[in-house]
């Protein structure tokens, strides 16, 4: 027995006759039918010409649609006017057109699977067939179909209403008022409110100014503090270097260290007790040399479908190659960078993340006077890296180029300027924070201790109780190290304290 394509030939005959007997019903199944979801040729027409009297203001019946027919040359097409009278008489109202429209739907999206599969199995064996093309085009093939299909229908104000406030109810938790993807760092989350999904962020910055120390301690935040998944496709760096700088930052270990093995044995402690953390945290790194982009869309999806990943980071934009066929370029590495760009916008949108892409600054910076801060005409190779990014920002480290105090005087040791300079949702500003170099991590301008035992590295050192806490009567003991300043109470440490 042969097979016949996906088809509810019933319904649409009822659907059509209920849209010529009730004016009201096409407004029931105008977002959901297309002239192209019906099988019948001649019930592709019949729609068509009520959707143009539709969108006439006109009047739909057996008359009009009949008339409109004739007057485009499709009525015998359409089965001529006796088939269309006959369609009213398959129905006596429009009551579950709705319903009837969606089985209409179904079967349309089956047919177009079945087509696409087709085309997969045709150019599957040709030679000449680039697999990856093939592959990425299959997959936008198929969320194209997935878009058209499901459709957002509108919503009244009560439903509105009650769902604005239950998200506000859920923003009330989150004092810091975080919309987005947290950056971990509080000046800067206060300006963002996080990475804000669909958005195309472009971190850029000259060599050394701490481009992939920056993103990998966002990225640390977003994975460990708040348990959001993040994918970095890191271009220039390996995996393993990549994680060498994750525990020399969680660990606060020299990273010199950390590259040579040349650890005591508290520093092994202290490093296997923070990286815990690291461990079980949602975290996928790609190191892939020369990433295509039709590469990293479709890791981007699958990472998406599996992981639900919530943010991506590029390292680093110029590091990437544009369509492997060679169309978009046409040799020419500004229009390459552009489709790049492109793309990766395009890749915010379809997935509903946010993705940061690294960008090396031309050398004008270098050569330009005073203090050497970049602006967005120096963003390397390319003015569509501008345009299409939702938010530019700017690593900036003034000690880089010795200068040693600020405008307003203060000490610039160890400190990072973050400069919005594009904010397409919001506004400019700058922000600071610590460079801790031997880490290789970013902070908070205001954290604190940094030492190896310090209460960021242990914090269940921060339970034991201070004298303020400890019951009436405790007699605290001064240390061997402060001998000769009295203690807080009880009487003087003699020389064989109890501990």
């Amino acid at each position: 027995m042969g097979k016949l394509p996906p088809q509810a030939l019933e319904m649409e005959e009822a659907v059509l006759g209920a849209l010529m007997i009730e004016k009201d019903a096409l407004t029931t199944v105008v977002d959901i039918l297309k002239p192209e979801s019906f099988y019948k040729d001649a019930h592709k027409e019949i729609y068509r010409a009520i959707l143009d009297l539709f969108a006439q203001s006109e009047p739909v019946d057996i008359l009009t649609v009949t008339q409109q027919l004739r007057a485009t040359a499709k009525l015998e097409m359409a089965g001529g006017p006796f088939y269309i009278t006959e369609l009213t008489s398959r129905v006596n109202s429009a009551a579950n057109i709705e319903a009837h429209a969606r089985i209409i739907t179904q079967q349309s999206i089956k047919r177009e699977l079945i087509t696409i599969a087709s085309e997969i199995q045709r150019d599957a064996f040709e030679d000449t067939t680039d697999v990856f093309q093939l592959l990425d085009r299959t997959e936008q093939n198929l969320f194209t179909i997935s878009e058209s299909n499901i459709r957002k229908n509108f919503a009244d104000m009560r439903t509105l209403m009650q769902q604005a406030i239950k998200e506000l109810e859920a923003k009330k938790d989150h004092e810091d008022g975080l919309t987005g993807v947290p950056t971990g760092f509080s000046a800067l989350d206060r300006i963002t409110s996080g990475w804000q999904r669909s958005d195309l962020i472009i971190l850029a910055a000259r060599p050394g100014m701490g481009k992939t120390a920056f993103v990998v301690s966002a990225m640390r935040n977003a994975a460990v503090d708040f348990n959001m998944g993040v994918a970095i496709f890191s271009l220039e760096m390996s995996s393993v270097q990549l994680v060498n700088r994750l525990i020399s930052a969680e660990a606060e270990l020299e990273s010199e260290k950390i590259k040579k093995g040349n650890l005591a044995q508290y520093e092994w402690e202290q490093l296997h007790y923070k990286i815990r953390n690291l461990e079980s945290a949602p975290i996928f790194i790609d190191d892939t040399p020369a990433l295509s982009i039709l590469e990293l869309r479709a890791k981007c999806r699958r990472l998406k479908a599996q992981h639900d990943i919530q943010l991506v980071i590029i390292d680093y934009l110029q590091l990437m190659s544009g369509d492997s066929s060679g169309k978009g370029g046409g040799g020419n590495r500004e229009q390459e960078i552009a489709s790049i760009s492109r793309a990766l916008k395009n890749i915010a949108k379809e997935l509903n993340i946010p993705v940061i892409a690294l960008s090396q600054l031309s050398r004008a910076v270098e050569t330009r006077g005073g203090e050497k801060k970049p602006q967005l005409s120096d963003l390397r190779e390319s003015g569509s890296i501008e345009q299409d990014a939702d938010m530019v920002i700017f690593l900036y480290r003034p000690e880089y180029y010795g200068i040693t105090q600020d405008e307003s005087g203060n000490p610039t040791t160890n400190m990072g300027e973050v400069i919005i300079a594009k904010h397409r949702n919001g506004s400019l500003d700058t922000v600071q924070l610590k460079f801790v170099g031997k880490f290789t991590k970013f902070a908070d301008m205001d954290t604190g201790n940094l030492s190896p035992f310090g209460s960021a590295t242990f914090p269940e050192m921060n339970a034991i109780p201070s004298e303020f806490d400890m019951p009436p009567g405790t007699i605290t003991l001064g240390s061997r190290a402060n001998r000769g300043v009295p203690p807080s109470s009880g009487p003087a440490p003699d020389d064989n304290p109890p501990f």
